[in-house]
């Protein structure tokens, strides 16, 4: 082999010149991390997810650390479409002149809210090269089930979303019924898919018996569901033709190559950032130096190709 091999990738539409992308809602619009490296470097990074309105979230208190990742009860608190392009547009688009892809994501409560968070992006976010649509939020109107937990809903979402842009859509599932919503979601429409969104789960404090979040569950990130997201991806990865986006627990460049092996085309590091700032930065060289001992020049060659037996 002579020089480095590929690392450009296609997700969905999005052209990305390495498979690296971030978890929404952990990386911020990438400028919070400036002082520790160049986002630019990634392949894309992926916003923190906006409504329409801004939303408060939820009171506090909203992290509690396990032993091996994180729960979160932070319900989506963002400043609104408007508030995420007044405060960094120009810094967005100036990483999208620098070949860092940038996927903004809608949130909503209801369809309507979808739709009217994506008109938002529609008009403002010129700088943008995809949408991801989060269908995990909860819906007010049919009593706090998550909008995609069903084929149904995530349907109904995707319909409602996929005549209102021509840019690339990719649609963030809940870790549940992942075949039969993964196959939903290619029929109504989308480019690609990214999964998995946190697991739920409780902590008790067993003094006072109250939760440790401000909410009876919340949901759980880190290393600790990194082997349950990779069995998922290889579920939809089976399920579907489309492009899929890791994300779950990645901390390394071996967690990174899992999820392609499985038959991720792209990678987002989530909960490490929190603790290691610069993990992006340390898995992208790591990630190119595996693709090499498996003797390939593409790292494309080697989505999906894990070999199994059965």
């Amino acid at each position: 082999m002579v020089g480095s091999p590929n690392m450009a990738v296609n997700l969905g539409g999005i052209e990305m010149k390495n498979p690296l992308n971030t978890a929404s809602g952990t990386f911020g619009a990438g400028a919070q991390f400036e002082g520790f490296f160049d986002p630019a470097i990634l392949g894309a990074i992926t916003c923190k997810g906006c409504s329409a309105e801004p939303w408060q979230g939820n009171p506090s208190p909203r992290l509690w650390e396990l032993p091996s990742g994180l729960m979160n009860s932070i319900g989506l608190q963002n400043p609104g479409v408007r508030g995420l392009i007044e405060e960094y547009g120009d810094y967005l688009r100036g990483l999208e002149a620098q070949g860092c892809r940038v996927i903004c994501q809608v949130v909503g409560h209801s369809i309507d809210e979808y739709v009217a968070s994506l008109e938002l992006f529609e008009e403002l976010a010129d700088f943008a090269s995809g949408i991801e649509v989060n269908v995990s939020c909860p819906n007010i109107a049919q009593g706090g089930a998550a909008m995609g937990a069903t084929a149904q809903g995530a349907a109904e979402v995707v319909r409602a979303l996929r005549p209102r842009t021509t840019k690339p859509l990719i649609i963030k599932m809940a870790p549940t019924n992942v075949a039969e919503v993964a196959r939903a979601c290619e029929h109504e429409g989308a480019d690609a898919l990214s999964l998995i969104n946190t697991i739920p789960g409780m902590a008790i404090d067993t003094a006072t018996r109250k939760s440790r979040v401000s909410r009876p569950t919340a949901g759980v990130s880190g290393p600790c569901i990194h082997a349950i997201a990779v069995a998922l991806v290889w579920e939809a990865h089976n399920a579907t033709s489309l492009p899929l986006c890791g994300i779950g627990g990645v901390s390394s460049a071996q967690d990174a190559a899992e999820f392609i092996l499985a038959g991720a085309t792209a990678v987002s590091i989530g909960t490490a950032h929190l603790y290691d700032p610069t993990a992006a930065q340390r898995i992208l060289p790591e990630l190119e130096a595996w693709v090499v001992s498996q003797g390939v020049n593409d790292i494309n060659d080697l989505i999906g190709a894990f070999e199994c037996e059965i």
